[in-house]
């Protein structure tokens, strides 16, 4: 029998994860959950039941279920949380509540200290039987899929360093209403919580936890006020692994490189092809997602005078990224599969973001955190 779906949040990123609901054999769209006026037009658009509230929603079930009305509505199995990013956190917390599995968008919160929160409700002993699951899905994507094969099977050797750019111009209308909370950082706006955080897990993803960052605000280029959060920043990374890296992040500057321009992801962004990471190894040099990997292979001699050997990686581009994440949503709620990106692996990522943001404050390097320890110490101290 079909998951039954619900979307909370039908802004940018809720109708890619509805069509992918729809496209799934396994699982069922049921409901669209949206306050604003545009709501009910676009819950008609997949032919699936509107409400304006969870609250409502669940009311709906609960009158069904006693046969108050003849509906038939039941309580959806699951939830993909696509609202502002400083609500993912009571929503995710009234699904659990609710009883409902829970996919939350990325970020997994707007501080560490919600996001813990968040991680404590879903370990509560009555919500033990669901599952919370953080919606980095590039996780699935293709390229990020081959590159970590390629990591991890030593074709590059050991890791040195890594390069990466997020570089592209967001329009003044991305910021209007009714979504004028993605300039406000109070509300998880801006470049870093939007778009790096992407990035973030992606590379520790590849690489390992990353311990230690550095951060250099770009020159601002909106008005201030209205926008009050960051648009644009140069990173420099340490990993655990001893590895270490450089990034680029601005969403003010028209530009080729970025994940969505580089791989077509996104099909609002017209795909450019060009690369947006550069990763060294002791072995070899791959860049992505051109996916071309350069090395002395084949040669008498490991020595810059002579021709790199090059190699192109090929990659499938027939894999969806939100509708790979869904089906394994279904397979982790089923218990045939272990979670990709848990609760505690999207706190990784806004740990270090949050990191990142301190950085930019403070003009010093900073040391991120441990999450594990610091879920083993909440724990602990009851919190």
């Amino acid at each position: 029998m079909p998951l039954k779906i619900a979307i909370i949040g039908a802004g940018l990123i809720g109708p890619r994860h509805a069509q992918a609901a729809i496209s799934n054999s396994s699982t069922e769209l049921v409901a669209l959950v949206d306050p604003a006026p545009s709501g009910p037009a676009m819950a008609a658009r997949f032919h699936t039941r509107y409400f304006p509230s969870i609250s409502a929603m669940l009311a709906a079930a609960a009158a069904a279920a006693s046969d108050d009305d003849e509906s038939n509505f039941t309580k959806p199995d699951a939830a993909i949380v696509c609202t502002p990013n400083d609500t993912h956190v009571p929503v995710a917390k009234d699904l659990l509540s609710a009883g409902i599995h829970v996919l939350v968008e990325k970020p997994l919160s707007t501080s560490v200290a919600s996001g813990l929160s968040l991680l404590r409700h879903a370990a509560k002993p009555e919500h033990s039987h669901l599952k919370l699951l953080v919606g980095h899905h590039r996780r699935f994507n293709p390229y990020v899929v081959k590159t970590k094969e390629l990591v991890e099977s030593g074709s590059l050797g050991r890791i040195i360093a890594v390069n990466g750019l997020w570089t592209l111009y967001k329009p003044p209308e991305y910021f209007v209403p009714p979504t004028e909370w993605r300039r406000s950082r109070a509300a998880g706006g801006g470049v870093i919580l939007i778009n790096l955080i992407h990035d973030v897990d992606v590379l520790q993803y590849l690489l390992g936890p990353i311990v230690r960052v550095h951060a250099e605000r770009t020159l601002p280029s909106r008005p201030n006020p209205p926008h009050d959060a960051e648009d644009g920043a140069a990173l420099t990374l340490r990993f655990a692994s001893g590895a270490v890296g450089t990034f680029l992040v601005c969403d003010a500057a028209p530009s080729p490189h970025s994940f969505e321009a580089g791989t077509g992801e996104n099909p609002s962004i017209p795909r450019t092809g060009a690369d947006f990471y550069r990763i060294f190894g002791s072995e070899a040099a791959l860049s992505v997602p051109d996916m071309v990997r350069w090395s002395y292979d084949g040669r008498d001699v490991k020595s810059w005078t002579q021709p790199l050997t090059v190699e192109r990686v090929e990659v499938s581009r027939d894999i969806v990224p939100l509708e790979a994440q869904l089906a394994h949503f279904v397979d982790f709620i089923e218990g045939r599969a272990e979670p990709r990106c848990t609760g505690r692996e999207g706190l990784r990522a806004l740990v270090v973001c949050d990191a990142v943001r301190r950085a930019l404050e403070s003009g010093m390097p900073v040391e991120v955190e441990d999450v594990d320890r610091m879920v083993e110490e909440r724990d602990e101290a009851g919190l």
